[in-house]
This record gives C-alpha cells, sequence and structure tokens, in this order.
C-alpha cells in the first residue's frame, strides 16, 4: 500500500499571483482574509499583485509563503484531495506550514510567528550582513571541507540547506562565502552561484536575533502534532512540545537536512509525496533523490480536482 508524505515549500518559493486562484475556492478565500486581519494589512493582495520588491522582502514572504500552504491544504482537505500522510515536513520555513497541517500549531499564532521570524531574520542582515550561494555537483563532504578551509575565527561559513545530492546551499559572512566559492570552483563544482540576499540564513550570523527569537517560540501555543513531523535539523521525528521549539530555535542557525529528511521518509515506506503551496521546488528535489516517488504538486486550486 502507498504511503505519503506532505510537503510545503520555503523562502525563494514565492511568486506575484500566488493566492490569484483564491476566489475559486471559498475555504482558501476565507484563509487568506482571516491572514489580512490577522497580519493587520492586505497580505492577500501582496501576494496576488506584488510589487515583487515588497512580496519578496523577508518579513512579508514569510507570512505569505506560510499563509498560501495553508490556504491550499485546507481546500485541499475540504476536497478530499489529500490523503492522510505517513509523515509531514517543511523546508525551512516550510517547517511552520507543516507544523499547521499537523495540528501542532494553530494558524493565527504560527502566521503571527512566522512574521516575526521575518522582521528578525531581516534584523541579523542590518546588525550582521552576510551573503549565501549554491553550489552544484560536488558532494557534501566536499563542501563541508571548503567550509572549514574558508572560515576564519572572525568571519565564518556553513552549509545552510542539504537539499538534494550535488545541490548545496552555503551561508555566512560575506568574505567567507566568497572564499568558499573559489574553493568550489577551484574543487570542479559544476556552478558557483551566489544569491541574491543579505541575509546568511542558517548560519551563526542569525545568532544575534536567537534569544529574542527564542523567547517568541516559547511562547507559541504548541501541541503535539497529530502525524509525526520530520524536523529539519534534527532529522526525526520531532514527538514532543519541547522538540519542536529546540527544533524551531536550532533551525535559525543551523543547516537544513533536506536529503535526509526524505530518504528517512523513503527508508519508512513512503513513496508518494505531495508538494503543497508555491512552486515546484521540493517535488524536484525528491526526484533528484529518488526518482521512483511519485510526486504530486498541489500550488493552486486547479491541483485540488481530477
Amino acid at each position: 500500500m502507498s504511503q505519503i508524505a506532505w510537503l510545503f515549500p520555503g523562502q525563494g518559493s514565492q511568486a506575484v499571483g500566488m493566492g490569484a486562484d483564491a476566489a475559486d475556492h471559498p475555504v482558501m478565500a476565507q484563509t487568506l482574509a482571516e491572514a489580512d486581519e490577522i497580519v493587520g494589512f492586505a497580505l492577500s493582495a501582496l501576494m496576488q499583485h506584488g510589487p515583487k520588491e515588497a512580496l519578496d522582502a523577508t518579513i512579508n514572504t514569510q507570512p505569505a509563503l506560510y499563509a498560501h500552504s495553508v490556504a491550499l491544504f485546507r481546500a485541499a482537505r475540504a476536497e478530499n484531495a489529500l490523503p492522510d500522510p505517513a509523515f509531514v515536513a517543511g523546508h525551512s520555513l516550510g517547517e511552520y506550514s507543516a507544523l499547521t497541517a499537523a495540528g501542532a500549531l494553530p494558524f493565527a499564532a504560527g502566521l503571527r510567528l512566522v512574521r516575526e521570524r521575518g522582521r528578525l531574520m531581516e534584523k541579523a542582515g542590518r546588525i550582521a550582513p552576510g551573503g549565501m550561494a549554491a553550489i552544484l555537483s560536488l558532494s557534501d563532504a566536499q563542501v563541508v571541507d571548503l567550509c572549514k578551509a574558508a572560515s576564519t575565527p572572525e568571519a565564518t561559513v556553513q552549509v545552510a540547506n542539504y537539499n538534494c545530492p550535488g545541490q548545496i546551499v552555503i551561508s555566512g559572512a560575506q568574505d567567507a562565502v566568497e572564499r568558499a566559492m573559489a574553493l568550489a570552483s577551484e574543487a570542479g563544482a559544476r556552478r558557483v552561484v551566489p544569491l541574491d540576499v543579505s541575509i546568511a540564513a542558517h548560519s551563526p550570523l542569525m545568532r544575534v536575533v536567537e534569544e529574542e527569537f527564542a523567547t517568541c517560540v516559547a511562547d507559541a501555543p504548541l501541541t503535539v502534532p497529530a502525524f509525526p513531523v520530520i524536523g529539519n535539523v534534527s532529522g526525526g521525528p520531532l514527538d514532543s512540545v519541547d522538540e519542536i521549539r529546540q527544533e524551531l530555535v536550532a533551525q535559525l542557525t543551523g543547516s537544513v537536512q533536506w536529503t535526509a529528511t526524505i530518504e528517512r521518509m523513503i527508508d519508512a515506506g513512503v513513496d508518494t509525496f505531495y508538494e503543497i503551496g508555491a512552486g515546484a521546488v521540493l517535488t524536484g528535489l525528491v526526484k533528484r533523490i529518488n526518482r521512483q516517488t511519485t510526486r504530486y504538486n498541489l500550488s493552486g486550486v486547479d491541483a485540488l480536482t481530477p
């Protein structure tokens, strides 16, 4: 019997026009209207009409992606278009959508939390600016070693995302990132691509806001998930509220173990993945990890019915 996993996308999947089909489904429309009321401005209009620069601002991107994923999730469940999962996971920000879908984080509290997460990450970017880059075709071990070689006590770089074999994102102080990029090119990387960000997500530079964010996480009304949620940093199921809180704080500075997350679910019998939210990044990564899987994208209302 086929086993299912739900996946939820993270930052980078946003695009102007997301949620433009909300009027075609009452549950989705109601959820986005609820999101507007919670954040106190027309978040849904920003999602649907832009401008792109405002949508791409981290403080807006994170609640927009979260609200969009939850709205689609609710609509899909209302249409019986989303079977119960064996596991749930989300990539970085998507972990919050995953927790809400699994019943562990109420929507209103989750939306406020990701809005604050975005604000604090922007604050960290101003206090401790850094950079990120994607490295293609090198092994995990090679990238870890070159990050160590490129780091100094004053300027460090580390793996931010283990996305799939041969696709790794690094993050840290700009000088260290540039040194690591040069070393990656020397090591034969097929491509080394600097990312258009000023925030060094999933790196020690986020520590300047870690304590403030930990207070927000401590106040969040979390409960035990109804379905197993695999954590980005731990790579294992988050079985208790304390584990969830620890994971969300650790994720701010820790690496996203996406390859290990997908492999763990496949090893446990999952063969079918549903990506719920904007874009198709995660199903693309799953295909790179294991081509024998079945993958579906629920990125809009039209995907909810055959």
